[in-house]
């Protein structure tokens, strides 16, 4: 029997995320894609920021044979050509969903750490290359690919929690603080939201129209299968309402990589995302064959 496994493949959208937001990702938007990972091997969740010139891209990099990942970061040079790459975060534990951004003058990561047992936040010393964890936040669950963004004058978390498949890919927490740096209060509704089309984050949040955004994934036909549009309404300390928006599926020029799209990344006039192509082979059951055999 051939084994799945999900191959994803990392894209600059020349728009930037309120572009791409309300209108999609048009059949001839001006789309760069990064080159193609070895086999059983792929780049995704990419998130960057701008310094000097030059996109700082920060993404999973993760191997089939070990099942581990690590965050990369890629340099691209001023036309957008990658310039250089190398790994900046490596822990036991697999790594992923590498949210960047600048809070109190420093510059943070937020990686998905979800086997940790807990969420840290790490702190840029100095940015690019080292990371230093500054705090753990231990909230009701081991977050899953936490989303810290400011809105109302607090900082919030929007997360999945950790258990069931179902739980992953379709229940919404929340969490929220006064500083960065907590302490961090757990918001009374959670889950604030079930439903395997619309509560996994999957991105930067966004205003359009003067209404938060939170690009979220649509996980009901396969995982990342698109990028559901998540309008709050409603967010406070002790409410939240939103209602489900738009989709943002792979456009025609991700070519083979058409099974899936789960990240919307704000980067000034780029929006970043990543798609996916669905492999079957008997390859990838040898390679299961051999890391289960190989000592630990």
């Amino acid at each position: 029997m051939p084994r799945r496994s999900d191959i994803w493949r990392i894209g600059l959208v020349e728009a930037p995320i309120e572009t791409v937001g309300a209108n999609g990702i048009a059949p001839d938007a001006q789309v760069r894609w990064l080159p193609e990972e070895p086999a059983f091997t792929f780049l995704a969740d990419p998130f960057g920021l701008w310094r000097d010139g030059r996109l700082h891209l920060f993404a999973e990099a993760y191997d089939y044979r070990t099942r581990h990942g690590v965050i990369d970061l890629i340099e691209l040079s001023p036309d957008l050509a990658p310039a250089s790459r190398r790994t900046i975060l490596r822990e036991p534990w697999h790594l992923s969903y590498p949210q960047v951004f600048e809070a109190d003058g420093e510059v943070w990561m937020a990686p998905e750490a979800h086997r940790s047992g807990a969420l840290t936040l790490y702190r840029a010393a100095p940015f690019p290359d080292v990371w230093e964890p500054a705090v753990r936040l231990e909230l009701d669950t081991p977050a899953i690919d936490a989303t810290v963004f400011r809105h109302a004058g607090l900082w919030w978390i929007a997360y999945s929690p950790a258990g069931p498949q179902s739980f992953k890919q379709g229940r919404l927490h929340l969490a929220w603080a006064e500083r960065l740096v907590g302490p961090w209060r757990i918001h009374p509704g959670n889950p604030v939201r079930i439903d395997l089309a619309s509560s996994r984050p999957g991105g930067t949040p966004f205003l359009a129209g003067g209404q938060l955004v939170l690009p979220t994934q649509d996980c009901t036909r396969t995982y990342g299968g698109a990028v559901r549009l998540l309008h709050v309404e409603q967010l406070t300390p002790d409410r939240f309402e939103a209602e489900a928006k738009g989709r943002i599926e792979p456009p025609p020029q991700a070519g083979a990589y058409r099974d899936g799209l789960h990240t919307l990344s704000a980067c000034g006039p780029l929006t970043l995302i990543d798609v996916k192509r669905i492999e079957r082979s008997a390859a990838g059951l040898l390679i299961d064959l051999q890391r289960r055999l190989r000592p630990r």
